[in-house]
């Protein structure tokens, strides 16, 4: 459990930080008037692709500024608890890791 749930944690939390900032770039790109369309017509501020972006950055900030820093702490959290029951999970499973320490010890 503890393995998927950091795998998951880090591929969720580097997916909203990149997304939100992903978001933010783009919404800073169309005001900087770089985006242009098949025509080469300018797409700058209050055009479609403007109001898309400003939406997008809406859901993007709370992705970049919360989201993605807040799985840092519910990946520490796993850790620690998988510490402090690591214990009590052997006893009553010993599993893999009963496998293991046996074989450490040489039984």
């Amino acid at each position: 459990v503890l393995i998927g749930a950091l795998v998951s944690g880090v591929c969720g939390a580097i997916s909203a930080s990149n997304t939100g900032g992903a978001w933010d770039n783009a919404k800073k790109y169309i005001e900087q008037n770089k985006l242009k369309d098949r025509n080469d017509n300018i797409l700058g501020k209050n055009t479609d692709a403007h109001k898309a972006a400003v939406v997008g950055d809406t859901i993007g900030d709370p992705l970049k500024d919360t989201s993605g820093p807040s799985l840092n702490i519910v990946m520490k959290l796993m850790a620690v608890e998988s510490l402090v029951f690591a214990k009590a999970f052997y006893i009553q499973h010993p599993g893999f890791l009963g496998w293991i320490a046996a074989k450490i010890k040489g039984e």
